[in-house]
């Protein structure tokens, strides 16, 4: 009896082991296989969601089309946009940060929603600076300060001149609280030293009516939107306001250049990930992108939507990202605008 005993034990060690041993290897190499998916190669391997803060048939979301359509070609797997318009981009923010941070969910990030909506809108969930890896910029857009034809100021530095000579009576319109003509014009208040008195509407269209009408003294607007009334003579350009003239308007002076040196606003667009998506995956996209931005075809349809590439690294990205966000929360806090 003990030696059949004995013989048991004997026959039970290898058939454990025989049984175990897959499982042990298994289990030993299903972390590195899942760790190692996107260095091997094989991201994506599967469809990626590009959610867009804004409602579909907009500037933001044409351009989110197109390099979703192209980044598609390039991965070989659809980019299928997501709109998810509302509360200035802050829903479609809150979203994505709370997605699962693997690759295959991407935001079409702004200024706004990135930069400004942080110090704007008090019951923000999160803070899109800490929230969210940087991808890469897209493409960057310029506003142009324009004013009634009739205006008695036709540059910039007469336009400072009135306004200091009539504090309080001048206005300037925007798209509401908070929206970049808003803030450009209160950069503008602040580095001239001027009081001109904010007129807030539901969008551009309106407030571009009104200045047509000369119900407001002035106004900034994206040069997409202007370019036509500006060659028409409808209204009169006095300046654009980014660091470069605008290809769109090379006739048309920085405002920087025209009479206020610093004032630099750029709009600008780009790819943002929920914190923690893997590295390799946010190489490739960004290396695919770049390539994207360096096509012609694609080039040609951001001029058209009044916008150039903004090519770069990951990095640089984040490192704009955060110099907006420092810039624009005192600008904001100056304005007095907040959005509960």
């Amino acid at each position: 009896m003990p030696r059949f005993t004995h013989l048991l034990r004997a026959w039970r060690r290898p058939l454990r082991a025989a049984f175990l041993t897959p499982f042990l290897v298994l289990s030993a190499v299903a972390p590195m296989s899942i760790g190692s998916a996107f260095a091997s190669g094989t991201y994506p391997a599967k469809p990626i969601r590009l959610v867009v803060p804004f409602p579909a048939g907009g500037p933001t979301d044409a351009m989110a089309r197109l390099i979703g359509q192209h980044l598609s070609q390039q991965l070989g797997q659809p980019v299928v946009v997501d709109n998810r318009g509302g509360a200035g981009g802050t829903i479609a923010t809150e979203a994505v940060a709370q997605s699962a941070p693997d690759g295959y969910t991407l935001f079409f990030s702004t200024t706004g929603t990135m930069a400004i909506n942080p110090s704007l809108y008090r019951a923000l969930k999160v803070d899109p600076v800490k929230a969210f890896d940087a991808v890469g910029s897209v493409a960057a857009t310029v506003n142009v300060l324009v004013v009634p034809n009739n205006s008695p100021a036709n540059n910039v530095k007469e336009l400072i001149a009135l306004a200091k000579q009539k504090p309080g009576t001048l206005t300037f319109g925007s798209a509401g609280n908070g929206s970049s003509n808003h803030l450009s014009g209160e950069l503008f208040k602040s580095m001239a030293g001027i009081d001109v008195v904010h007129v807030p509407y539901k969008g551009s269209a309106a407030a571009f009516t009104d200045l047509l009408g000369g119900r407001i003294s002035m106004m900034f607007d994206t040069v997409s939107s202007q370019v036509q009334y500006i060659s028409s003579g409808k209204v009169r350009a006095l300046g654009v306001t980014g660091a470069t003239r605008s290809e769109a308007l090379p006739k048309v002076p920085t405002v920087a250049e025209a009479g206020l040196p610093g004032f630099d606003v750029t709009i600008w667009f780009g790819l943002s990930a929920p914190k923690g998506t893997p590295p390799d995956a946010i190489r490739r996209l960004n290396t695919e992108l770049q390539t994207v931005l360096a096509q012609a075809d694609v080039q040609t349809q951001l001029a058209a939507l009044g916008a150039r590439p903004l090519p770069g690294t990951p990095a640089d990205f984040a490192r704009l990202i955060q110099h907006d966000a420092a810039k624009w929360g005192p600008v904001v806090k100056a304005s007095g605008a907040t959005v509960d």
